[in-house]
């Protein structure tokens, strides 16, 4: 399994400006290879090929006075956005015809310096590595300071320099690990996400919901407040939008972390976790939706998706058109409605229930029984929902 490790860099001033060089190298080749792609459609000449663009775009860029620059960098940076590109047409194509399942990808789009996130990759053949002194030195930049929070359990195959919109830079190495299962254990558990609660469980435990962004919001408002003050193109106005851009950093970190820790204790506790497909696009459609942001319940479900397979756990998504809240956890009888303003209701078979916990208890017993037998068969008959290849779309900011 392939999985990322993120670590803070703190590049010195003369690291910062080599940095921002490759930033934009690379950013110019990506939108020269994309204009050049561009033209030859409009012009109604054939698809432009991976080797013929990169001919065009770097090597013989480089020898001319508009673009000799280029070369202040490393090639392989300058390959790696040619491949990010090449990756983003394929997407898209595969989109369009329809080989590619989910949400549809637009066209390619041109980079900007303004965009809130600025990224290179370098991949082993640009001999990147971390030396004795525990410093990421990359080639043409130099040897860059690294807060490392752990080791790498392996040797990275690539690592991307990332710089966010507060101007802070990050290294993400991705590495081949191996899994580390867990001990066994009889606990299973189902969970019903909310925004009362983040999430109830079916043994009755309720845990609150954070509420990071709106716990953040006076601050954010007086931060963008003084924003909006700051005169277009001012030194001042870069310096405010900073300013908002770290509020929604540490909103973001503190949502990331609060789901990674509660995610790695369910995984630990529970030998089985089931949790209720929800459509999280359609309720970000209707007046809860900042609070549904807030929650960050795709973030949180795909976590216990990736640290279940690792630790040798078993992970299931319980269909979302199934009725959680409605069906009695003792008699199984359905209620005939439940308003969302209900939070306790009792069931003609006297069994009181209430709404949050019956629905986890509802999503445990629909897991157990959506899980194959030894024989291979599913223990409730009935037709299985279709399986989703490809969910979810790119994680956003806070």
């Amino acid at each position: 399994m392939q999985l990322r490790y993120n670590v803070r860099l703190y590049p010195t001033a003369g690291q910062r400006q080599a940095l921002a060089r490759a930033f934009g190298c690379a950013r110019t080749v990506y939108n020269d290879a994309l204009r050049a792609r561009q033209d030859a459609h409009a012009a109604g000449l054939p698809y432009v090929s991976d080797g013929n663009l990169s001919k065009r775009v770097i090597t013989a860029a480089k020898q001319t006075p508009e673009r000799f620059w280029l070369g202040e960098v490393s090639a392989v940076v300058l390959q790696q956005a040619l491949a990010d590109l090449n990756t983003a047409y394929r997407n898209f194509f595969a989109s369009i015809t329809g080989k590619r399942k989910g949400p549809k990808v637009a066209a390619p789009r041109f980079r900007s310096k303004r965009d809130n996130r600025q990224a290179i990759r370098f991949t082993r053949n640009a001999r990147f590595s971390i030396t004795a002194g525990g410093r990421l030195r990359l080639p043409k930049v130099g040897d860059v300071p690294v807060r490392w929070s752990r080791s790498l359990p392996a040797e990275p195959s690539s690592v991307t320099v990332v710089k966010d919109a507060a101007g802070r830079y990050f290294a993400s190495f991705v590495v081949e690990a191996g899994d580390e299962p867990l001990p066994e254990t009889a606990s299973e558990v189902g969970i019903d996400l909310g925004l009362t609660h983040f999430a109830v469980l079916s043994d009755g435990r309720k845990i609150d919901n954070p509420r990071f962004l709106r716990r953040a919001e006076r601050r954010l408002n007086k931060a963008q407040q003084a924003l909006s003050r700051k005169r277009k193109g001012s030194a001042n106005r870069k310096k405010a939008v900073a300013r908002v851009a770290r509020v929604h950093a540490r909103v973001a970190d503190a949502r990331r972390d609060f789901a990674h820790k509660l995610s790695t204790a369910l995984i630990r506790e529970n030998q089985a976790v089931y949790v209720e497909d929800l459509a999280v696009k359609g309720l970000a459609r209707t007046k809860l939706a900042k609070s549904v942001h807030d929650a960050g319940w795709g973030r949180f479900t795909a976590m216990l998706a990736y640290k279940a397979a690792r630790a040798g756990r078993t992970f299931v998504r319980i269909d979302r058109w199934f009725p959680s809240s409605k069906l009695c956890s003792a008699c199984g009888a359905p209620a005939k409605s439940m308003p969302l303003n209900v939070r306790s209701w009792e069931c003609p078979c006297g069994a009181v229930h209430d709404r949050d916990v019956n629905a986890a208890i509802n999503i445990l017993a629909a897991g157990r029984a959506d899980r194959l037998n030894a024989c291979g068969a599913r223990v409730r008959p009935g037709p299985a929902p279709a399986q989703r290849d490809e969910a979810g779309s790119l994680r956003g900011a806070a």
